[in-house]
């Protein structure tokens, strides 16, 4: 999890919600694809531990998410949700988030095969000429995390 953490941060900014000494949390940014003309997308990932759930940690940890992702000049976060979820349909749709498209038996957990919904959320309006998305390690989030500031 180290590697994948410091790995993301160069480029996309993640967020951990703790509750004392416990991580209830986290929500984090990762490249949508790796070839150039997507680079204004990314996708993103949430994840509550089963204990804080419905006590509005995924929203607290999306929200800053979001921002930050459109202040770096990102235009639309993707979000791939493991079907059935309707907590996690729930939570993503009140966050503006709609309905793209399933992709059929692509995951495989838990001994199984599984259909991923996915969702799109704009960030902003398509730009047609737009600036390159800043990396988090320099937007300023990204710069205060890393003591550059």
């Amino acid at each position: 999890m180290a590697g994948r953490i410091a790995r993301t941060l160069a480029t996309h900014p993640w967020f951990v919600a703790e509750k004392g000494d416990t991580i209830v949390g986290y929500a984090y940014g990762s490249e949508h694809r790796s070839r150039r003309a997507y680079r204004w997308s990314c996708d993103v990932s949430v994840y509550v531990a089963a204990a804080a759930r419905g006590h509005g940690v995924g929203r607290a940890l999306y929200r800053p998410l979001l921002t930050t992702l459109a202040d770096q000049g990102f235009t639309a976060a993707f979000a791939g949700i493991t079907l059935p979820n309707p907590a996690s349909i729930g939570l993503h749709e009140h966050l503006g988030f709609t309905p793209v498209g399933v992709f059929r038996d692509v995951g495989f957990k838990h001994g199984a095969w599984h259909d991923v919904g996915w969702w799109r959320r704009p960030l902003a309006l398509p730009d047609p000429a737009p600036r390159e998305p800043v990396p988090f390690m320099n937007h300023r989030r990204g710069r205060a995390f890393f003591g550059k500031d």
